[in-house]
């Protein structure tokens, strides 16, 4: 920038800098000032009140005045950050999940003429923001810090070019006090409760059903309550805010939450008349500034209040040098967003594509069975805001055919192998059967050749006879005769004792032998012709048989039988067989011919009894033929966060019992936004 000209002739020198909201300046000139010719719409001017630089202005407006006595031109100037509305956001732009910083560094990027840069953010936040064919880059830029839950300040350096941007928090440093006697000269405290709320509704982008709520975020309720303490003071107070260039829940719901933290007390403004202390301030320390914390000493209430300056005007700074208006607040209104959405100077263009209801229909008409269902495939693109209904409806009917014969070439064909396996006969009746009548004869058999055979191994083990009934018996008779026997034996000696005395004359008394050497004899005993009579008892044999078994030696051989005519008779009773098949495959082979073809349409004699329906792979607890308006959500596939799934196929499918004809329809109700895709 070039300086054009020093305007040491300016007066009625005045500035109006409002916290988070364009600052406006003006100052006059006298009609004849040659320098007059120097100054343009759009210049560029620095403001000062008596040395201290308020900043960076451009002149927007001037009127001039012009009578007997005077002549003079007056200039209002708005501050270079109003140039920020000379840039528009044009067509939609969606920042989702990216810092403040990059947020701000984009808007900052659309400007044509690139007169401000990002220099210090102290905030990182990741909320959604949607723009579209906005009127001014100032607009979105004060939206983006609106659903903090901090509160900030807009502050720049306007002394070199480009000119440097910050996003900078509240500090909480005292940095002057207001009191009687000393700085404060009047004082105006207003309380104000008109817009006060205790629970708010917010509504974003949408109409009807399809508005975006909070629901999602906030447990399924669409409004947010003031803090318990401040409803024990206020309540009842309910708010709808429809701020309709929200489209995602979280973001509406953090502003809304800050919006309700800001109105749900009264807003206490004190407006105070001052002497500007920063000018008579021997030790330069006190400071009014916009955004500055100070302190309040109320001496009717006996109060000290600590309030944020939101303002800091002067009238006239060269006439009135020490005349300073100071508008303090309890709580500090994000006027530069409320006003966006009103005001051209920091608003945001009403012009959004709220987009459409729209009704869908896929329809399946064919036949189907148990193993070939009918499929109804559809895809949910994934900018779908809204699934409003999806629903089905169908009926079954016989199984459709247009002919009863096709064409055949002939030839041979091989069916596909049988796996074999174990079968069963179907049941015979049984009965009584006659063979047929055979002539007789003798026949032989073929040889054998002979050998030897063992049995199996018997286990062995303890086997009784049957029981006997006992009963006298006699042994057959012995021939008698006489045997002798011989004996040696040793005795060292032998004694032998009498009976009892037949005569007092012989008491008892012992004959005793001693041998000196064998003792050989011998005995005849001579056992005349006789038998033997027992008597056996009722008994039974038991006999233990080891394990063991059997060999048997076979001749060569053979047998003749002599069969007479006769015939057989044999009972069957009801039964079935049992046979083995081998894997196996039959070959047939087909002469060439052709059938001809008999058209029309035919359908079977029965319809399924029961259809099955699954949705995504599950299956609705109903199995009828037909149905009217079922409800398929509950059923579809979804997220982590309950949403049915978008950016994928979902499958409808309905599975007769048998063979039948299904003819269904899908029917959607979508609510689409009209953010994507171009005029063709």
């Amino acid at each position: 920038m070039q300086l054009k000209a020093f305007l040491e002739n300016a007066y009625n020198i005045k500035y109006n800098p409002p916290l988070n909201e364009l600052w406006t300046a003006g100052f006059s000139l006298p009609f004849t000032d040659p320098k007059r010719e120097e100054i343009e719409t759009f210049d560029y001017v620095e403001i000062f009140d008596n040395g201290k630089r308020i900043g960076m202005f451009r002149i927007m407006d001037s009127a001039e005045e012009r009578d007997a006595e005077k002549k003079i031109i007056s200039y209002e100037c708005e501050h270079v950050l109003s140039t920020l509305m000379d840039s528009v956001l044009f067509g939609l732009h969606q920042r989702v999940n990216l810092t403040t910083r990059q947020n701000i560094e984009y808007l900052l990027s659309k400007q044509r003429t690139q007169h401000w840069k990002l220099g210090q953010c102290d905030f990182v936040r990741y909320f959604h923001y949607n723009w579209e064919n906005e009127s001014t880059l100032l607009g979105p830029l004060y939206s983006i810090p609106k659903p903090f839950d901090e509160k900030f300040q807009w502050t720049w350096d306007d002394t070199s070019y480009p000119w440097t941007l910050n996003l900078v928090r509240y500090s909480a440093e005292v940095t002057g006090e207001l009191r009687f006697r000393k700085n404060m000269k009047g004082i105006k405290r207003t309380v104000e409760a008109k817009e006060v709320m205790t629970r708010i509704y917010p509504l974003g982008y949408g109409e009807g059903v399809n508005q975006l709520t909070i629901k999602d975020v906030n447990n399924g309720v669409p409004y947010i309550d003031a803090p318990d303490f401040v409803r024990e003071l206020y309540d009842g107070f309910d708010y709808i805010w429809v701020d309709r260039r929200f489209k995602d829940p979280q973001s509406l719901y953090d502003s809304a939450n800050m919006m309700l933290i800001k109105a749900c007390m009264p807003k206490i403004t004190y407006e105070i008349e001052a002497v500007d202390y920063e000018l008579i301030d021997p030790y330069k320390i006190e400071k009014y500034e916009t955004g500055k914390l100070v302190r309040l000493y109320d001496e009717d209430f006996d109060i000290w209040v600590d309030l944020r300056v939101v303002n800091h005007s002067k009238d006239d700074a060269d006439g009135n040098p020490l005349d300073v208006k100071l508008t303090l607040e309890n709580k500090v209104t994000d006027l530069g967003t409320i006003q966006a959405d009103i005001e051209k100077r920091q608003k945001i263009n009403e012009v959004y594509a709220q987009g459409s209801t729209n009704i869908l229909n896929y329809s399946y008409n064919d036949n189907c069975d148990s193993e070939n269902p009918a499929v109804i495939k559809f895809y949910l693109p994934d900018d779908l805001v809204n699934i409003n209904t999806l629903t089905l409806n169908f009926e079954t009917e016989e199984f459709r055919s247009y002919g009863k014969a096709t064409e055949g070439g002939g030839g041979t064909t091989v069916s596909s192998s049988a796996g074999g396996g174990t079968f069963s006969s179907t049941s015979a009746g049984g009965g009584v059967s006659k063979s047929t009548s055979a002539g007789g004869g003798i026949f032989s058999s073929t040889s054998a050749g002979g050998g030897s055979f063992s049995s199996t191994s018997s286990g062995g083990g303890s086997f009784s006879s049957t029981s006997s009934g006992g009963g006298t018996f006699s042994s057959t008779s012995s021939g008698g005769g006489t045997v002798t026997t011989t004996s040696s034996k040793i005795f060292g000696e032998l004694q032998i004792e009498t009976d009892v005395p037949t005569s007092p004359d012989f008491p008892y008394h012992r004959h005793v032998t001693k041998f000196t050497d064998q003792f050989n004899h011998s005995h005849e005993v001579s056992t005349p012709n006789h038998s033997h009579t027992f008597q056996v008892n009722d008994h039974s044999h038991t006999v233990q048989i080891g394990n063991h078994s059997h060999t048997v030696q076979i001749n060569d051989h053979v047998h003749n039988v002599e069969v007479a005519p006769h015939t057989h008779e044999f009972q069957l009773d009801p039964h079935k067989h049992d046979f083995q098949m081998d894997d196996h495959s039959h070959t047939v082979t087909i002469a060439p011919h052709i059938h001809e073809i008999n058209h029309g349409i035919y359908k079977l004699s029965e319809k399924p009894t029961k259809v099955t329906i699954k949705v995504d792979g599950i299956s609705l607890p109903m199995d009828g033929t037909s149905g009217d308006n079922i409800d398929l959500i509950p059923f579809l596939s979804k997220g982590e966060d309950g949403k049915i799934d978008r950016g994928r196929w979902h499958v409808v499918e309905l599975l007769p019992d048998k063979l039948g004809r299904i003819n269904a329809n899908v029917i959607s109700r979508l609510f689409i936004g009209s953010t994507i895709g171009g005029n063709f």
